[in-house]
């Protein structure tokens, strides 16, 4: 195997902010062997209120950034970025270096519900967007069943500031998942990357009352089918000790403490209902992460 051998390059990981990590977890498990390049475009954040030519661009400097640095394909872990940004990526770097996003995991609580009502926790920009309404038409509809939407702002900068179980954050978790309790939904599709980091605020408010569902565990399946068969997976068979880089926008040191902390409980999604930490997490002290200019 040659140093140059495309499948020896990172992947890179990209968000708006360290919503991603949740996606970072799946991806380590699924593929423990790559080195990997987080891009955290924390100086932007939150991405939710942007405007759609605005996500474009930001989204298109962070890939570009990626690209960059040699990464043989990128994983776009957040949902709004998604959601604009997808078939312009594509078209622009071609079959050959993949880009990979995120679509709210409706069509899984769809197929889950028995109460006939799915809830879906997202950004304004989701909503915004035509990929989660394009899979509401694709599988909610001719099955009949009802999607309500819980819409907000607040969420992802209170998980930026390492606030994910505080009382501000549970007081607005009731304040739009509570019509959505009342309304009968039994399935909560997290439609965001940040949102993961919230289940353990959820369940203490509403215990059993939703099955929590997001899309990190399937797009590590398809991120490592993808690398597969471009021919670009590391092979599993040479010894190599993973790296991962850490890079932010904004302040590495206010981003630090968080990131090691959700690190450390990251959220796995294997049965939809467990959350397990991401193994040997490192300490915020021994955690390098570096500046960078998209």
């Amino acid at each position: 195997m040659k140093p140059a051998d495309p499948s020896c390059r990172p992947l890179g990981i990209f968000d708006s902010g360290v919503g991603g990590l949740s996606v970072l977890a799946e991806i380590r498990r699924v593929l423990p062997q790559e080195d990997i390049v987080y891009l955290a475009d924390t100086a932007h954040l939150p991405y939710g209120a942007r405007g759609d030519d605005d996500l474009r661009d930001l989204t298109a400097r962070a890939v570009a950034a990626l690209h960059a640095r040699g990464v043989k394909g990128v994983v776009v872990a957040c949902n709004t970025a998604s959601a604009f940004s997808l078939s312009h990526l594509r078209e622009k770097y071609g079959p050959q270096f993949p880009v990979i996003g995120l679509v709210p995991a409706v069509k899984p609580a769809i197929q889950a519900t028995r109460s006939g009502v799915v809830g879906v926790l997202a950004t304004p920009g989701t909503l915004r967007g035509t990929l989660l309404q394009d899979v509401i038409r694709q599988w909610a509809v001719p099955a009949g069943v009802q999607v309500l939407m819980a819409v907000s702002a607040a969420l992802v900068p209170l998980v930026e500031a390492g606030q994910q179980d505080s009382a501000e954050t549970r007081a607005e978790l009731r304040r739009v998942l509570e019509p959505l309790q009342a309304a009968g939904a039994d399935q909560l599709v997290l439609g965001c990357t940040h949102y993961p980091f919230l289940a353990p605020a959820i369940r203490a408010e509403f215990g059993n009352t939703f099955a929590l569902i997001d899309s990190g565990a399937a797009v590590a399946r398809h991120t490592r089918s993808t690398l597969e068969r471009l021919g670009l997976l590391r092979p599993e068979d040479v010894p190599h000790t993973p790296q991962i880089s850490y890079f932010v926008t904004g302040s590495p040191e206010a981003a630090r403490p968080v990131i090691a902390t959700l690190l450390a409980g990251a959220m796995h999604n294997r049965d939809q209902s467990s959350v397990l930490p991401l193994h040997s997490p490192p300490r915020a002290d021994a955690l390098r992460i570096e500046p960078i200019q998209t």
